[in-house]
C-alpha cells in the first residue's frame, strides 16, 4: 500500500515540476518565472522526494530523500527571494501589465 501511495505522490510531484517549468517558458518577466520556479517546483520536488521515500522504505536512502527534501524546501525560497530582490535593485523592470509594486511601496514609506 505505501508503494502506490509512494508512486501516486511521485506522479503529483512530476506533475507540479512540469508545470512549473512551463511557467518558466511562458511567464512574462523574470518575478513571474521566479514565482513558478519557487512554488511549483519546490513542492513537486518535495512531493516526489517523500515519495521516494515512502518506496524505498526505512534505510539510507529514504534518509538521503528526506535531508535533500528539506535542503530544498530551505535553499529554494531564499534563493528565489534573493534573486528577485537583486533584480529589483539592479532595475529589472516588472511586466507592463503588472497592477501593483508592494516593494516600490515600501521604499516610499
Amino acid at each position: 500500500m505505501t508503494d502506490i501511495i509512494g508512486y501516486i505522490m511521485m506522479v503529483i510531484g512530476v506533475m507540479f515540476d512540469i508545470f512549473g517549468c512551463i511557467g518558466l517558458v511562458r511567464f512574462p518577466d523574470v518575478y513571474n518565472r521566479l514565482q513558478a520556479a519557487t512554488k511549483c517546483v519546490t513542492l513537486g520536488t518535495v512531493v516526489l522526494l517523500v515519495g521516494v521515500a515512502l518506496i524505498c522504505g526505512w534505510g539510507p536512502m529514504s534518509a538521503k530523500a528526506i535531508i535533500c527534501a528539506g535542503f530544498i524546501l530551505i535553499t529554494s525560497p531564499t534563493a528565489a527571494h534573493a534573486i528577485a530582490k537583486g533584480a529589483y535593485a539592479s532595475g529589472v523592470e516588472l511586466w507592463e501589465k503588472s497592477v501593483v509594486d508592494k516593494y516600490a511601496e515600501e521604499i516610499e514609506k
